[in-house]
This record gives C-alpha cells, sequence and structure tokens, in this order.
C-alpha cells in the first residue's frame, strides 16, 4: 500500500480509501457479516481511511460502520463522515446531528468531517446558519479533529468556497470523464494551490467505467502496450494526479478489493505514459460517444415520492447504449426497476410525476424528470408484461 500525506496535517494516508455508499446487500438492507468481513480485511491490509455519511444507506452506514470498527479497528483508521447541509435549517441541528453521529459510530472524535454536497445555495445557507463557527467550537471541543467540505457545483463556487474557511481538505468527483465537470482538473489544482488535501470520489463513475465495459472501449483498451483492467487505467489515471491524497472507491465484491489493493502498490505520482495518457484519452471520447445519461448511481435523488428507482431506470438506460443489448436490457428493466428482484413495489421511470424534488438534489443536476421520460418510452412498450413475466421466471419469483 502507498500512502500520501495529507498536506496540512501530515498524516499519511492510505492511497486507497474505503467509501461506505455501496455496500454488499442482502435482502435489500446492508449485509453486515460480508461488509464486516471486507472493511476489516482492506484495514489489515493498509487501507486506513474510511468514508461515510449520515444518509448513506438510508441511514444505515454510520450505525453498522461503529459496529465492524469495534474490536480495535477504530483505532486503525483515519474516520470520515459528513454534516448532512440540505437537512440543516437552524446552528442547532449541526450540533444535533454531530452529536448523534459519534453515538451512531461508537466514537469520541470525527477524523475528517465534511459540510457534505455543497453547492453555491447550499453554502450561502450554511454559512448564514453560521457553519464556520460550528466548525471551529467542534474541533476546538475534540468532536472533529479536521475540517473539509464535499462539493458538487461549478467551478466558479467551488473556488468560493475553498477561499472561505481554512479547510484541512476538500473532497470531489472526479475521473477521466469529469475533468471539466464540476470543480474538474481547474477545482483540483486551485485547491492544491491552496494546501488542501484532496479527497476523491466516483473514480470510476459509480462503475460505469468499469461495468459493462462496451466492446468498442473494450477494443481500445486492448490495444494497450502494458495490459491493464478498465479499474485499473481509470484508478490510476486519478492517482497519477500528484494533487491526490486519497482516492475513495465503493467497493462491495471481494475481487474489487483485492484488485484495488494489487493497483495502490504501484499507483505512483506522475507515473502514466504520454502514451498511455494519450490511450485514456481515446477511450473517454469513446464513452461520450455512447451514454446518454450522467448519472452515477449516488442515490441522492431518493427517496422518490412515486418511488421511482431513479438509478436504477437510468443504469438500465445507460447499460443499455453502451452495450446495445436490447434484450438484457429490457429483462433488467423488468426485474430491477420493476422490482422483482427485491421483491418490492415497481419503481418504474413512468410513476413520475414531474414534483421535481429529485432535480435539487441530483448532484449532477441532472433534468431527471425529463430523462424518466425517455426512460419510459424506450422500455413501457407493449411488451413490458412479457418481460415481466420472464424475469419472474429468470430471478425465480413465481
Amino acid at each position: 500500500m502507498l500512502y500520501r500525506k495529507m498536506p496540512k496535517n501530515g498524516d499519511k494516508l492510505s492511497i486507497l480509501g474505503f467509501g461506505c455508499m455501496r455496500l454488499p446487500l442482502k435482502d435489500g438492507e446492508i449485509d453486515k457479516n460480508r461488509a464486516t468481513r471486507q472493511i476489516r480485511y482492506a484495514i489489515d491490509r493498509g487501507v486506513n481511511y474510511i468514508d461515510t455519511a449520515w444518509p448513506y444507506h438510508m441511514g444505515e452506514s454510520e450505525p453498522f460502520l461503529g459496529r465492524a470498527l469495534a474490536g480495535g479497528y477504530r483505532e486503525k483508521v483515519r474516520l470520515a463522515t459528513k454534516l448532512p447541509s440540505w437537512t440543516i435549517k437552524t446552528r442547532e441541528d449541526m450540533d444535533r446531528i454531530l452529536n448523534a453521529q459519534l453515538e451512531r459510530l461508537r466514537t469520541e472524535h470525527i477524523d475528517y468531517y465534511l459540510v457534505h454536497g455543497l453547492v453555491g445555495t447550499l453554502w450561502d445557507k450554511m454559512e448564514k446558519l453560521d457553519v464556520l463557527d460550528f466548525l471551529d467550537r467542534a474541533k476546538a471541543d475534540g468532536r472533529i479533529v479536521n475540517a473539509g467540505f464535499s462539493f458538487h457545483g461549478s467551478i466558479e463556487d467551488f473556488k468560493q468556497i475553498v477561499d472561505a474557511y481554512s479547510w484541512t481538505f476538500c473532497q470531489i468527483q472526479y475521473n477521466f470523464l469529469d475533468e471539466k465537470n464540476q470543480a474538474g482538473t481547474e477545482g483540483l489544482e486551485y485547491a492544491a494551490s491552496k494546501g488542501l488535501g484532496i479527497i476523491i470520489m466516483e473514480p470510476l463513475r459509480g462503475g460505469k467505467l468499469t461495468n459493462p465495459v462496451p466492446p468498442e472501449v473494450q477494443n481500445i483498451w486492448n490495444k494497450a502496450p502494458v495490459k491493464r483492467t478498465p479499474a485499473e487505467w481509470a484508478l490510476r489515471w486519478v492517482w497519477n494526479r500528484p494533487e491526490v491524497t486519497v482516492v475513495l472507491s465503493g467497493m462491495n465484491e471481494e475481487s474489487h478489493i483485492e484488485e484495488n489493493l494489487k493497483i495502490t502498490n504501484e499507483a505512483y505520482p506522475n507515473s502514466l505514459t504520454e502514451t498511455e495518457l494519450q490511450l485514456v484519452k481515446k477511450v473517454e471520447q469513446k464513452y461520450r460517444e455512447l451514454m446518454k445519461i450522467g448519472c452515477t448511481g449516488c442515490r441522492y435523488c431518493l427517496p422518490c415520492p412515486s418511488e421511482v428507482d431513479i438509478p436504477g431506470c437510468f443504469e438500465i438506460y445507460d447499460n443499455f447504449y453502451l452495450t446495445g443489448n436490447e434484450n438484457e436490457a429490457k429483462l433488467g428493466y423488468a426485474a430491477k426497476p420493476g422490482g422483482i428482484i427485491r421483491g418490492d413495489v415497481p419503481g418504474y421511470a413512468s410513476q413520475c410525476v414531474q414534483c421535481g424534488q429529485c432535480v435539487g438534489k441530483c448532484p449532477q443536476r441532472l433534468d431527471v424528470p425529463s430523462l424518466l421520460e425517455a426512460v419510459a418510452e424506450k422500455f413501457e412498450g407493449k411488451d413490458l408484461k412479457e418481460w415481466r413475466l420472464m424475469a419472474k421466471k429468470t430471478f425465480g419469483k413465481d
């Protein structure tokens, strides 16, 4: 495991962080035994940065992690969680939530505490509610050690927030498709110039850069003189930036953990050649030709008042355009958003009533209702009932 230093405090952090937003599931809930084994396995092999948040897994990620880090594992890691800025209405809410998080996580302090999911308007609200005083006091009384923020807005707003406080770090979405999206490369370099450590989320774009890999993209990867998996290419591309401190990975398969750990032994800054960087650029261009929706599967849009499975609908839609397999997509649409696999109520795109609540929650600023119309038009034809019957037979739900 390679480590990089947090610039302002000298903390030696593993370049791979364990993100707890996409833990393995069983019967629709966190598979606690399996997820605990995965997290402890990663820690035993050098991972020392663990990231969670108040809303992850519908509020269950923090309490689960508090239990998973028992038995001495809490002392081995730097723990990060976040203040859910969109829920805050008063200055008192901040202390109430932080105190609850300490209890949920079974810890006396949070090592890296972030103001969560900022955009310009949310930051304006949080400033007016005196979030900076809250952070100062929480650091002074020892409830948090380092203050930072996660971000999903424009580059102009990002720079304003960076300059507003003596942050230790920031967390941004960054991958080879997002160089000019949100904070992007310009924000990465700006934050680094101000001495902030940089935590990266969505290095694989919610898994879209690795599963499934379109044949047109795989053909480009196959031309590389050095053979690497798509996940390794994407992660190495991010780690190639010397400004990056930690890259978060939402690992929920044992094979993913093994692969990522293997990469961390070699991912030095500036280790990719110009030829390799140009190869990644060609892959980026091909993805842009193929993809229709920029959803990362973060699930911030949920719960939907009409029970639409928004990320599930978008996943199926994008996968269809990435693979071209219409039958597989229609089966998947009937099974996943259709509620058959999880045994719950359908969450079809056509259930959308255009209330617009999801638009304000989406970090990617997607026009969710309009995109759901496109999904419904594609997959909710006269043959949907037939595909539902097929899905029930396929997944043993007769």
